[in-house]
């Protein structure tokens, strides 16, 4: 193969570099890297190397941190060749094709494939049929967005759509079935913000549109365990977002980013994205909105076991919820009635280790949510073999433990499994108690079918 092949200009990743300079946009680079913990010493040089097509494909830590830049993106997708078309398979000192040498690890060019899944996105290879239909963004004809395409209200419409159809199926499937084609439809949304040509109104409604995108592939991502991306696109939302100066998605990505911290077991982060949250919510006359950011705030407090800053919190949300809701709730926040109240209550009171609350409040969570919000059904009773457990009540917590079995088939969610994962382990001790026996034994058979 000629050298010059091997050094096609990469347009993709000139077209995302937009009116910044080489400089501006290495620097942009370098901020990202720090976002999400990478050090990489990019420079107008490295990105004019990039463009040239000099660098074919990025080290791992580029790769991160162009995927946390423009997430749902592939390598491909931004332009590089695939990692397996400039690896080899001999000695690290096998020349490249064009006659150049492979470079040291750590160099912008690597010859290692990773093993990582953290980026390894294959979760629908056996997932719902439904949901290659329903993301109408998501269709391999519509993968690129040359530069100066037209775009339009359909074109925003499309994007709110796919966040309403991810929201509508994660209700019944959960996040791991539609993790992977949802993170398609965002890239596809961020193409047509970044490449496309517009209006002022359709970029201010394409703005809010794929912040929200982001939002919900975020949401997916923490659901489905994958907890360093779910991160990634919550900061994306958040950046969006004060570009925007959209108070509703700024509000939006600190309650998500609030929930996030909570189950990477960083409370006080929880904590201070709770308190931003509300900050940015003031002004938009939803007490709705507020009674959930406040039970966020609550989840932090409870895991720095400070129940009297707990209590306060849970109480604000109770008052705020109990002002009923407003034309101004967000869109988003359908899934949030009593039933969530309560759920989120009992997450509270278990971590407090407050068992017979936590119990009390669980119960309650199932008996008041909708038959088709399956998952949310799936999590309240794994939340309520926990409590059950901690209570020492173990037939019972089985006989919990062995309804959320049940619905394994049709609930994929790895934060939900995990729960019930952690049940189990801590039952198995006690199989000479007949209800735990038949509940190991249904969970063993679940996972090896």
């Amino acid at each position: 193969m000629s050298n010059t092949l091997d050094r096609s200009p990469n347009q993709l990743m000139r077209a995302l570099r937009g009116d910044l300079s080489p400089g501006e946009f290495a620097a942009s680079v370098r901020r990202a890297a720090r976002e999400i913990g990478e050090h990489v010493s990019c420079d107008a040089r490295y990105v004019g190397r990039i463009e040239s097509g000099e660098i074919r494909c990025p080290n791992y830590a580029y790769e991160r941190v162009f995927r946390h830049m423009f997430p749902g993106s592939s390598l491909q997708e931004l332009g590089f060749a695939p990692r397996r078309e400039v690896r080899r398979p001999e000695g690290p000192r096998r020349r490249a094709e064009g006659g150049e040498p492979q470079p040291r690890p750590g160099a912008p060019f690597e010859i290692h494939e990773e093993n990582d899944d953290v980026h390894r996105r294959t979760f629908l290879s056996s997932g719902p049929v439904a949901v290659a239909a329903a993301l109408g963004l998501d269709h391999p004809a519509a993968a690129e967005v040359p530069l100066g395409t037209r775009v339009g209200a359909e074109d925003a419409l499309k994007v709110e759509a796919a966040v309403r159809d991810i929201r509508l199926l994660d209700d019944v499937h959960g996040a791991d079935a539609l993790f992977d084609r949802a993170g398609r439809a965002l890239r596809r949304a961020y193409q047509l913000l970044n490449c496309g040509s517009y209006s002022a109104r359709v970029e201010q409604r394409l703005q809010a549109a794929a912040g929200e995108l982001a939002i919900s592939v975020g949401w997916l991502a923490h659901d489905s365990g994958r907890l360093l991306e779910a991160r990634s696109f919550y900061a994306e939302a958040l950046a969006t977002a004060r570009m925007a100066d959209d108070a509703r998605l700024e509000a939006h990505s600190f309650c998500n980013s609030a929930f996030l911290a909570r189950d990477a077991g960083r409370p006080r982060e929880a904590v201070r994205a709770a308190q931003a949250a509300r900050q940015a919510a003031n002004g938009l006359g939803s007490p709705r909105l507020r009674s959930l950011l406040a039970m966020r705030e609550a989840g932090g407090w409870a895991l720095l076991q400070d129940r009297g800053a707990c209590e306060r919190s849970i109480g604000l949300a109770r008052q705020l919820f109990e002002a009923g809701p407003a034309e101004a709730d967000p869109e988003w926040m359908s899934f949030y009635g009593e039933a969530e109240l309560l759920g989120l209550e009992s997450q509270c009171w278990s971590a407090l280790g407050v068992w017979e609350l936590a119990t009390d409040r669980a119960r309650r969570a199932i008996a008041l949510q909708p038959p088709h919000f399956v998952r949310n059904r799936a999590l309240y009773t794994a939340e309520l073999a926990h409590d059950q457990l901690g209570r020492g009540e173990l037939a019972e917590a089985a006989e919990s433990g062995g309804q959320v079995v049940a619905l394994f088939g049709e609930v994929r969610s790895t934060r939900i499994r995990d729960m019930v994962a952690g049940t189990v382990a801590r039952l198995r001790p006690y199989q000479s108690v007949p209800e735990v026996a038949d509940f190991v034994r249904r969970y063993d058979a679940a996972l090896a079918g």
